[in-house]
């Protein structure tokens, strides 16, 4: 390898000046992470206590399994994904019971909130109620992140795939914050500044293909999500 050969943010490796295809299973590994992190703070947030013995992930899934079905086939449509990657999702074991620890939370909201002091404070109602704010946040851009390399790397049309992938932002973020905080515009808005300058800069790594892909999905998803009056 030469000082050619580095990662690029669609997730490949320029290898010798040549971008290797991004694997299927690590882009939609990605896609179902964040969702996976949505659902476990959107279960929590459901609770109004904030209390981790309240939370029920299965009855949280089972009360929204008309959004989740919706989202599972539009993941499936934005990634052209086969079965082997969708099964991932199930591999995954977020989309079923199981239990949400502080530590999980902690993951998910980036550990913005810091380890408190006796560690115990970590599940205390407050500060889950924090973490659930940041990691609404976190996870909601990483969700749009994941989904937008997927589209690319697919090379589906920008005119196709910006429609789905606004779909599947605004559901995701109504289940992670149903008070409407996290709204699809907000984390459009803090995706295409965290996410698109380190993409699109000079020297990033990116493919030509790559970044041109961007800058289109970018376009449309302004002119669907926050569009200028």
């Amino acid at each position: 390898m030469d000082a050619r050969d580095r990662a690029h943010p669609l997730g490949g490796v320029t290898v010798s000046g040549q971008a290797t295809p991004v694997p299927e299973s690590l882009l939609a590994r990605t896609v179902f992470a964040s969702l996976g992190g949505i659902v476990e703070i959107a279960a929590v947030n459901a609770t109004g206590t904030w209390r981790l013995a309240d939370v029920s992930v299965g009855g949280f899934l089972a009360a929204r399994s008309g959004e989740m079905a919706r989202l599972l086939d539009g993941i499936r449509a934005v990634g052209r994904f086969g079965a082997p990657a969708m099964a991932i999702a199930d591999e995954l074991g977020y989309l079923r019971e199981h239990p949400v620890t502080s530590a999980s939370l902690l993951l998910w909201s980036g550990a913005v909130t810091g380890v408190p002091q006796p560690l115990g404070r970590l599940e205390e109602p407050e500060v889950v109620r924090r973490m659930c704010r940041m990691g609404a946040d976190l996870q909601s851009t990483c969700f749009l992140e994941a989904l937008t390399a997927a589209a690319i790397t697919a090379r589906v049309e920008p005119g196709e795939g910006a429609e789905r992938i606004a779909d599947l932002l605004r559901t995701a973020c109504d289940l992670a914050d149903a008070t409407g905080r996290s709204s699809a515009e907000t984390v459009f808005r803090m995706w295409r500044v965290a996410r698109l300058p380190a993409t699109l800069r000079l020297g990033s790594g990116a493919p030509e293909w790559g970044k041109a892909g961007y800058r289109a999905y970018d376009e449309r998803l302004e002119r669907l999500l926050a569009p200028w009056v």
